[in-house]
Parts: C-alpha cells; sequence; structure tokens
C-alpha cells in the first residue's frame, strides 16, 4: 500500500512538471510571436526595428498575426465554436513609424456565426508600410484557395495616422470546410 502511495505521488508531481512544461512552452512561443489569441481575438504586439537591410521587419508582424488568425480559426472550428473575423473591429496602431523603432499593435477580433458553413476558417492580408497595397496582385495570388461559388472576404482599407494600410482576407478553407461545398 505504501508502494502504492508513493508511485501515485511521484506520477503526480511529474505529470504536474510535464503539464507545466508544456505550458510553458506554448507561453514562450507567444511570447516569440508577440501575439495571443483566445476564443474572441487574437491580439499582439511588435516592438523593435522598421527596417533591416531594407526589409520591412515591422510589418512582416502582419504575416505573423494572420498565420495566428488562421490556425485559431480552424481550431474554433474543429471545437465547433463557428467564427468569423469582424473586420469592422480590427484595430491597428503603429506609434513610432518613420523613427526607425516602431510599436505595432493589432487586435483582430471574431464574431460568432451559427453554423459551419457560416465560419470562416483562413485568413490572410496585404499591405503597404508607407504605399498603398498591391490588392489586386494579392488577389490574383490568392485564386483558386476558395471553394466552389465562394469569393474572398475582403475588408475595406484600414490605415494608421503614421501609414501603414492593410486589406484583411478571410475565406472558407477547402480542406477543414470540405463539408460547405
Amino acid at each position: 500500500m505504501k508502494t502504492l502511495f508513493y508511485i501515485l505521488i511521484f506520477g503526480s508531481l511529474t505529470m504536474g512538471c510535464l503539464n507545466e512544461n508544456k505550458h510553458s512552452a506554448k507561453t514562450m512561443i507567444q511570447k516569440e510571436n508577440g501575439i495571443e489569441c483566445s476564443d474572441e481575438s487574437c491580439s499582439g504586439k511588435y516592438t523593435g526595428p522598421e527596417f533591416i537591410s531594407g526589409d520591412d521587419i515591422a510589418h512582416q508582424f502582419s504575416n505573423k498575426m494572420s498565420a495566428a488568425v488562421g490556425n485559431q480559426l480552424k481550431a474554433l472550428y474543429h471545437e465547433k465554436k463557428y467564427s468569423k473575423v469582424d473586420f469592422t473591429s480590427i484595430k491597428m496602431t503603429t506609434e513610432g513609424m518613420g523613427s526607425g523603432t516602431v510599436t505595432y499593435e493589432l487586435s483582430i477580433p471574431f464574431i460568432a456565426v451559427e453554423s459551419q458553413c457560416e465560419a470562416f476558417t483562413s485568413f490572410d492580408h496585404v499591405g503597404g508600410w508607407n504605399h498603398a497595397p498591391a490588392l489586386e496582385r494579392r488577389k490574383k495570388e490568392l485564386e483558386g484557395v476558395t471553394m466552389k461559388g465562394q469569393q474572398l472576404m475582403i475588408s475595406d482599407l484600414k490605415k494608421t495616422p503614421e501609414g501603414l494600410q492593410e486589406y484583411w482576407i478571410q475565406w472558407k478553407n477547402k480542406t477543414t470546410q470540405s463539408d460547405c461545398e
């Protein structure tokens, strides 16, 4: 009986450490990318250089956010928490843009929808860091990603006072939502 007690205690402690390590790894990833997602939204912040060797490093945060949002929408879909992005409530700020160091904050909220076929499970963007986004080119690049009879849903142009311009794009993922064709 005493041996069983020690095995249970040791097992509990070991599992607690394993679960703690999993949580810590998840937290580190979220902090590394500066993005946190929930059932209601994905939000995050990038602080650092705008450009490194001519590459728009700060604007690449939009790519990371798009990937996180797409992943979260798919996860919610699989949990039967059908959602889509609320384009009208997206918030973007780019304090310090033009100074060389910027704080780019982004919040992308979700709206719950009634059914799986009303949901959207893929997300992307096209933007410009102080220039107009190449929307037509991006639409051509995304040709063929939508299910038959569906189209890309594209937000109005979102702008920050400092000059970031973004169109946000969502669609029904062919694989994830194949039962909606």
